[in-house]
């Protein structure tokens, strides 16, 4: 699995990892992945056996299909998270990738991929603690990290903030920010409303995300899944115009050029190529 492929990803839906029942519905829902949980969906009593079920699933699932099959183990700050890592490293298990809570250092990588050997896994790092947030920037240029996600809710406990979106806005700036930076996808927390019959509440706060620079949004419940695919799958008419500025440029061999009477250089050719990415 190569960073690369994670710029088309437009929401990964999370499956609670004591609940296989669920495993394979998620390849049903339309979503470019799932995330089976072994953190916040699974108490602490359960994690245990739902290491083993997810493990389980993982020696068996296909990899490196359209759909991916991610893991979130738990904080590396837990016993929990230590021995998520022991059991991968003892199993030969390998996820298509791992999502790594609470991330609040590049070294978190580097000790992932010493301890996962001549395997290792691209990780999505979850920054979601004041600590995260100031070492965002080096975390998305860790060349294990493939792309990073806002966790707003575990954040704003840390700050002591209120969960919305006024007062989370500079921080989900600084994530995006901190992605483009990296040059990797930045992907928004979930929406946490599900007594939202029309979805108007998730629709409005993915489109918002969208405009910070976000391409993607998890997902919790798989009615969610839709909403956010049509939010941040370009228009025929973005990706037209996108082809159009990547063909130009690459034909310039690099060079500044013109598409619709606009000067095309660099940054706006590598947004070109990421709409495309996610049209395909």
């Amino acid at each position: 699995m190569s960073a690369d492929s994670l710029a088309a990803v437009r929401t990964l839906l999370f499956t609670p990892g004591n609940r296989p029942d669920r495993f394979a519905k998620a390849e049903t829902t339309g979503a470019d992945g799932q995330i089976i949980d072994l953190e916040d969906a699974v108490s602490l009593g359960e994690k245990d056996r739902a290491r083993e079920t997810a493990l389980a699933y993982f020696k068996s699932a296909p990899r490196g299909m359209r759909f991916l099959r991610c893991l979130r183990i738990n904080a590396l700050q837990t016993s929990a998270g230590f021995k998520d890592v022991a059991a991968l490293a003892d199993s030969g298990v390998r996820p298509d990738v791992l999502v790594l809570p609470k991330a609040e250092s590049p070294v978190y990588f580097s000790l992932l991929a010493s301890v996962l050997g001549p395997d290792p896994v691209l990780s999505i790092a979850l920054i979601e603690t004041a600590r995260g947030l100031r070492a965002a920037e080096a975390i998305a240029r860790h060349p294990g990290v493939g792309a990073v996600v806002f966790g707003a809710a575990d954040l704003a406990a840390d700050l002591g903030a209120e969960l919305a979106w006024e007062p989370m806005l500079p921080h989900r700036a600084h994530v995006a920010r901190a992605a483009a930076g990296g040059q990797i996808p930045a992907w928004d927390v979930p929406y946490f409303r599900l007594g939202d019959p029309d979805n108007s509440g998730l629709i409005d706060e993915t489109r918002r995300a969208r405009a910070l620079g976000y391409t993607g949004k998890l997902a919790i419940h798989p009615k969610h899944v839709a909403p956010i695919i049509e939010v941040f799958t370009p228009t025929l008419a973005e990706a037209e115009q996108a082809r159009r500025i990547v063909d130009a440029y690459e034909r310039a061999h690099g060079n500044a050029c013109e598409v619709d009477g606009k000067m095309i250089d660099t940054p706006i050719y590598r947004s070109a190529r990421s709409l495309l990415a996610r049209a395909r």
